[in-house]
């Protein structure tokens, strides 16, 4: 709840571009402005609509059109084509098809017959409570301050007190068929009424302008987070503090040691990726006196249930006394519990027709002083549970604040959770990608085969960490790839991999950032070149620094988060035809490349009994993209093969059997197999990726 004045929300309705648009136009404009501010409405929450006149593509004549946000968008990132639109008419007349409210369901396969111009974007469950709303313009928005007021024991004299007869009130309903028509009712009722709130779920409001109508949301979402700032100014949030918060580096090194360990119990059915937050709000509320007792309430607004799960798992750890490694211990029995819990929630509110029971596990766990973890199918899906969970937080603290919090009914809660209608949403989205849920680190993440490998990874729906010790080169890798897949999967890291401290902390801030790991791919790498009698001894031991001591290191680290997660990983070394081929004057890199190679073979010995497997990938002559190609080893090498910089691919080509040039997606895509499911019984192994080297045969 707002108290400053630099925080009012913001009419940024602009006359000037708004001028000219068509009605469906302005819509679109309407919702991604009230979609761009969390405090109107979360993430995929609420939806906007428009009743517009089209010219019948048959008849040819005018008719009027619901235009409304389409089932599963967003409105802050919705474009066109995200809208469905379905004739009035149509609409109208299935009010002649409703058979009652246990019925109310089977309306949702009449919609498609009442689809305009062929618009393939399936309409909502909400349609109808757009449809008939008698006004042009209608909002429906998900605000803290709002829901706070409708998940109020007394909500709708609260709703009277703030709004007067401006807003009506209207008692829980789940959305669907009934519930528009008890708007319609409402509004013929009361034809002065702007809007409703909707007990324990949100905010209505219309008008027959497209600006009005926006105008009109942001003024009753205001003096609702003016009422609650008048009302609770200087009052200590859930009753008070009882803990103390960790510093930030205290809060982010306990998150670390969590993180894994929850990700292996929840990632029993497909990988899980994990999101942190020690937000202000998180933490005002995670030590608070009565967070408990408000956690178990669960959440009120449908669409954070949905998002949060019936409840959130408060961890037993205290901030005074440090006890990490109490709760790793009892972490197992803890979680145990939940899902039992779930599972008797289950038992005790399944129909006949209910879906089968599903993941038991939290989405949601809490740790006083410390913060909030989520994890989810996904890193976007997991940061936006713990916003949807912010929101719960929010109106939990408005509506405890002035009266007493009331969660949804558990019964209500399992027949959304459960619901018919969502379950086959569910079973209509698409298969994930191959590597969905996975993490992966790469080092050397911002040479040639390093983002071409994390290219790869990124492609097939993994979360990846870049690192590197070239800060510049990290940080143009790491903006060109969020530019194509996003800024939730990739991260980066500064680290050097000898640094025994610098690669600890990176594997910290992996798991604070996607909850844990599933692949190392270790390619940060050098190459010298000298005749023996020339290689310094400084030049032998940097090149087993970065080489073999470097991927010891991030291996090390790598099998520790994979031991606690206990889910198995795959760990890629990509080494060299060097390795297995001895080359001239080149003794301190094709030794330390050796290393490289056994030191996997040890480890595919070590990891089998817990699924971790580790394979090699070894390249040659890879000149594209490398920044080893770059320096002084492509000019040592033009000068042992007696050739120019501009020979030396060539070179390199026409003496390979296949007579073919080696680039960083080849050696990307062998990395991909060995750290994909399509490998899952291959470990010890060495791929070369060479172009056909006799001498590197492996034998």
């Amino acid at each position: 709840m707002l108290t400053r004045a630099e925080n009012r929300l913001q009419n940024l309705w602009d006359d000037a571009r708004a001028e000219g648009m068509s009605e469906p136009e302005k819509l679109l404009y309407r919702s991604n402005l009230l979609g761009s501010d969390k405090r109107i409405t979360n993430y995929g929450g609420g939806n906007t609509s428009a009743k517009v006149t089209e010219t019948d593509p048959l008849t040819g004549a005018p008719i009027e059109v619901l235009w409304v946000k389409g089932s599963g968008g967003d409105v802050g990132s919705i474009k066109m084509d995200g809208f469905a639109t379905l004739y009035m008419d149509k609409l109208n007349a299935l009010k002649g098809k409703y058979r009652g409210v246990e019925f109310e369901d089977e309306m949702v396969g009449y919609l498609p017959h009442c689809t305009f111009n062929l618009n393939p974007r399936a309409a909502s469950i909400d349609t109808p409570l757009h449809a008939y709303v008698p006004k042009k313009h209608v909002d429906h928005m998900h605000p803290d301050a709002i829901i706070a007021i409708a998940a109020a024991k007394n909500s709708r004299a609260l709703t009277q007190e703030i709004f007067g007869a401006e807003i009506g009130w209207l008692p829980w309903k789940r959305p669907g068929y009934e519930l528009g028509l008890w708007l319609e009712e409402f509004c013929e009722k009361n034809p002065n009424a702007k809007g409703v709130v909707l007990e324990s779920h949100g905010l209505f409001t219309w008008d027959d302008d497209a600006k009005a109508c926006y105008e009109l949301t942001l003024d009753i979402i205001q003096r609702g987070m003016d009422w609650f700032a008048e009302r609770t100014a200087g009052q200590p949030g859930f009753g008070g503090a009882v803990h103390q918060s960790l510093d930030p580096q205290a809060r982010r090194s306990v998150a670390a040691r969590l993180m894994p360990a929850i990700r292996g119990f929840v990632s029993g059915n497909q990988h899980m990726v994990g999101h942190f937050d020690d937000s202000d709000t998180v933490l005002e509320f995670v030590n608070a006196r009565d967070m408990r007792a408000l956690a178990a309430l669960g959440t009120s607004c449908p669409d954070h249930f949905l998002r949060t799960k019936i409840c959130p798992l408060v961890l037993d750890f205290d901030p005074a006394k440090g006890n990490i490694d109490e709760v790793l211990t009892n972490l197992p029995e803890q979680i145990a519990q939940y899902r039992n819990d779930y599972a008797a929630y289950y038992d005790r509110c399944k129909h006949d027709d209910s879906p089968a029971l599903r993941d038991p596990n939290a989405v949601v766990y809490l740790v006083p002083g410390v913060g909030m973890i989520t994890f989810a199918k996904d890193k976007a899906t997991a940061r936006i549970s713990g916003e949807f969970y912010t929101n719960a937080i929010n109106v939990m603290r408005g509506a405890s604040a002035v009266s007493e919090y009331v969660g949804l009914p558990e019964q209500e809660a399992f027949d959304i959770e459960y619901w018919l209608l969502e379950e086959a949403k569910l079973q209509r989205m698409p298969k994930p990608k191959g590597m969905a849920g996975r993490v992966a680190l790469v080092t050397g993440g911002a040479g040639g085969i390093g983002t071409a490998t994390a290219e790869r990874y990124l492609r097939e729906g993994a979360c990846v960490l870049l690192a590197d010790i070239n800060t510049e080169s990290l940080t143009a890798t790491q903006e060109a790839l969020v530019q194509k897949y996003g800024r939730d999967v990739v991260r980066i890291a500064e680290m050097n991999v000898t640094d025994e401290a610098a690669v600890a902390q990176a594997y910290a801030d992996l798991a604070v950032e996607f909850g844990g790991l599933d692949i190392l791919v270790s390619n940060a790498g050098i190459a010298s070149s000298a005749p023996v009698e020339e290689t310094s001894l400084a030049l032998w031991q940097k090149n087993m620094d970065i080489l073999s001591t470097g991927y010891f290191l991030v291996s090390r680290e790598a099998f520790k988060v994979m031991r606690v997660q206990d889910i198995g990983g795959a760990i890629v070394f990509v080494a060299s035809k060097n390795g297995l081929a001895a080359s001239p004057n080149a003794s301190a890199y094709c030794t330390a490349k050796a290393s490289e190679i056994h030191l996997a073979r040890c480890l595919a010995l070590e990891g089998a009994e817990v699924g971790i497997r580790v394979n090699v990938v070894n390249p040659d002559a890879v000149l594209r993209g490398s920044k080893i190609w770059e320096g002084e080893w492509l000019e040592q090498r033009a000068s042992t093969y007696g050739t120019d910089k501009g020979g030396l691919e060539e070179m390199y080509r026409n003496r390979s059997l296949l007579k073919r040039s080696v680039l960083p997606e080849d050696i990307a895509e062998a990395a991909y197999f060995l750290a994909s499911d399509q490998s899952a019984k291959s470990t010890g192994n060495i791929v070369n990726v060479d172009a056909g080297n006799k001498e590197a045969f492996t034998r």
